[in-house]
């Protein structure tokens, strides 16, 4: 869907164990690279809270179109 290959989605924890990568999560969600990863200061958890909260573009989309064909 995006063109680009999917990044790892694990890396290690603070305790060793398996973490999801934000980058993983971002490339998922069909956003472009360093859509959210790349901004400046935000931690890894406001990361992942900004792509928690947001909206998969494809599906917006589809959902319009959707709705759009009822004729509401």
């Amino acid at each position: 869907m995006t063109g680009r290959a999917a990044p790892p989605p694990t890396e290690a924890g603070r305790k060793g164990g398996p973490r999801v990568t934000v980058e993983w999560v971002e490339w998922l969600m069909g956003l472009p690279l360093g859509y959210v990863t790349a901004i400046p200061g935000l931690t890894r958890g406001q990361q992942l809270q900004i792509l928690g909260n947001g909206v998969v573009p494809q599906q917006a989309s589809a959902a319009f179109a959707a709705l759009l064909n009822l004729g509401v």
